[in-house]
C-alpha cells in the first residue's frame, strides 16, 4: 500500500520558498464549505470542525469492515481558504466584510457516493449543523504565484506586496482580487512570529 505525505509528495504546492514563485496548480478534489463574516466568530469555527470531522473519518476508513476501493495511507492535508470581499468598496481589513470558501484536500479514492456515506456517519457522531453545508468538489487553480509567509496574519499585506512587485517585473499581472491561504501552523501551539501560511493568487501573462 502506498503512503502519501503532502510535505514530500506535493512539496511544491505546500512548502514554497519565502520568495515569490510561479507554478501551475492542477485539478484537485476538496471537501469545502462556503461562508461569510468574521473568521474569529463561532460560525467559522463550526465550518472548520465540520471539514476536519469528515476528513478524519475518510482517513480512518481503513478500520471499517468495508474499506474503500483504492484506499491508501496518507496524512490529512492542511486547511485552506479562498478569500474575497462581500463589498469591494470597503476595506479589506474589515473582517465582517469577508467571504470565504474553506477546504481540505481529499484522497483520490473519495467518490461522491462515499462522501454521502461518511456524511451520514458524521451527522450521527457530531451535532454540527455545518456538516450539511459541506460539499465534495474539484477545483483547478491554474497559473498562480505563491510564497511562504512567515509571521502573523496581520502582516500578510507585506508578502502580497512582494508577490505583486515580483509579477510586475516578471511579466505577469494579478487576475483576481481573491487569494488563497494554506494554513501550515496550529495557532494554538505556534507563536504569531513563527506562523507559516502559503499565500497564492491567480495571474495572467502580460
Amino acid at each position: 500500500m502506498k503512503k502519501v505525505d503532502y510535505k514530500k509528495d506535493f512539496k511544491s504546492l505546500y512548502l514554497p520558498k519565502t520568495q515569490p514563485e510561479v507554478l501551475v496548480i492542477p485539478e484537485v478534489t476538496y471537501l469545502m464549505i462556503k461562508g461569510e463574516g468574521n473568521p474569529n466568530e463561532e460560525e467559522f469555527a463550526q465550518c472548520v470542525e465540520a471539514l476536519y470531522t469528515l476528513s478524519y473519518l475518510v482517513k480512518m476508513s481503513y478500520k471499517n469492515s468495508d474499506v474503500p476501493d483504492g484506499y491508501y495511507e496518507y496524512k490529512v492535508f492542511p486547511l485552506e481558504g479562498i478569500w474575497d470581499l462581500i463589498d469591494r468598496t470597503k476595506s479589506s481589513t474589515d473582517k465582517n466584510n469577508l467571504k470565504y470558501t474553506i477546504m481540505i484536500r481529499q484522497p483520490d479514492f473519495l467518490t461522491k457516493e462515499l462522501f454521502e456515506q461518511f456524511l451520514e456517519v458524521a451527522e450521527k457522531k457530531k451535532k454540527n449543523l455545518k456538516l450539511q453545508e459541506v460539499m465534495l468538489d474539484k477545483l483547478e487553480e491554474g497559473l498562480c504565484v505563491q510564497i511562504m509567509h512567515i509571521g502573523p496574519f496581520e502582516e500578510e499585506p507585506i508578502s502580497f506586496k512582494k508577490m505583486e512587485e515580483f509579477c510586475e517585473h516578471a511579466g505577469y499581472r494579478r487576475s483576481s482580487k481573491m487569494h488563497r491561504e494554506i494554513y501550515l501552523s496550529d495557532p494554538r501551539k505556534t507563536t504569531p512570529d513563527k506562523m507559516k501560511t502559503v499565500l497564492r493568487f491567480n495571474i495572467d501573462k502580460v
